[in-house]
């Protein structure tokens, strides 16, 4: 069994993925609550960090409920990423610190940062080793599976990140100009562990418990990095634990314990978030993946939609709740897609 350079709690640990606006303490500590066994930062830019920029430094902050947790960090200045790599160290601690190579978002990789340094591999090394140097903690790094189709070699990309000292290395089996486009290539993940000495985490396309399951039984990853599939629906680490363990799979959560979720969520976000029209605002997003698929979404979706202070949240849910039969005859079902960016 490969091991993984820090305390994980779980044969397979189940990691929420880094992601943009998304991957912010609150919903790291729902997570963890609800069976997460790591939780990573959203990606945060080196020289933001090197250069203590305000509010940086504000989304670098964690608290111990959230432990496991690494830091994740991007750029293509190798000398940059060192350096935040040491204050992250330094001054937060986190278990781990990781290397983001796989963000596909063209503000990132206009600048080599994110996947756009898989286009150069003696680079990819370089960053790598920079950060080692710069930290006592373990390295580990997110791939993709290359910057497009003539570049595809998720095994040489992986090998050389584990040559240049990652320890652990989760792969999007997407090449960047893919973007969230087409199928993740799951035989690419189950390639990749076979060919590596450290642990592989499996990422992409799990949308349930049974995705989970079924990637790691396909490819025999080492653990698996759930992204997308934990909006709205956090149990789904609880879920997929059980059917790891070969417990029959908890229910999903009725419509009233849903919403006191989101309602314990967006009232960390309200503690969180120094702004609370801004927290309001930034959290409508959640509510809509909480109501998702919910009869007379599209209307509850648009009330939500609309709030700009979170106290606001509670009446609409109790309103839906003495009002759901009425939906449930009409049978409306309404989803709007919000997609943040994955690091």
């Amino acid at each position: 069994m490969k091991r993984f350079p820090f305390p994980v709690g779980a044969t397979v640990p189940l990691y929420l993925a880094p992601m943009a606006g998304v991957s912010e303490s609150p919903f790291r500590r729902l997570c963890r609550r609800f069976g997460a066994d790591v939780v990573v930062t959203e990606f945060l830019s080196a020289e933001g960090i090197r250069r203590e920029n305000e509010a940086t430094l504000a989304k670098l902050h964690f608290g111990s409920d959230e432990r496991p947790i690494g830091v994740q960090i991007f750029g293509a200045d190798a000398a940059a990423m060192g350096e935040a790599a040491a204050l992250v160290t330094d001054v937060f601690a986190p278990e781990f610190i990781d290397i983001n190579f796989g963000c596909p978002v063209k503000k990132v990789v206009k600048r080599n940062g994110g996947s756009g340094c898989l286009k150069d591999l003696n680079l990819v090394e370089t960053v790598i080793r920079s950060v080692a140097r710069g930290t006592s903690l373990p390295v580990t790094c997110k791939i993709r599976s290359g910057w497009n189709e003539d570049t595809r070699d998720p095994v040489t990309i992986a090998l050389r990140c584990q040559d240049a000292g990652a320890r652990v290395l989760t792969l999007h089996p997407r090449t960047r100009t893919q973007m969230y486009t087409g199928s993740a290539r799951w035989d690419e993940i189950a390639a990749v562990a076979a060919a590596l000495d450290i642990p592989v985490l499996g990422n992409g396309d799990i949308k349930t418990p049974h995705d989970a399951v079924r990637m790691w039984r396909q490819t025999g990853c080492a653990g698996i990095m759930i992204a997308r599939g934990s909006f709205g629906q956090p149990w789904i680490f609880d879920q997929t634990r059980d059917l790891l363990e070969g417990r029959p799979m908890r229910p999903d959560p009725g419509v009233a314990d849903r919403f006191a979720t989101a309602l314990d969520h967006a009232r960390m976000a309200a503690a969180y978030e120094a702004d609370p029209r801004g927290a309001a605002i930034e959290f409508r997003k959640h509510l809509g993946w909480y109501v998702k698929g919910l009869p007379g979404s599209a209307e509850l979706r648009k009330r939500l939609h609309a709030v700009t202070s979170l106290d606001e949240v509670a009446a609409i849910f109790d309103d839906y709740l003495q009002r759901r039969g009425d939906f449930a005859e009409a049978g409306e079902s309404d989803v709007e897609s919000l997609e943040p960016v994955e690091a």
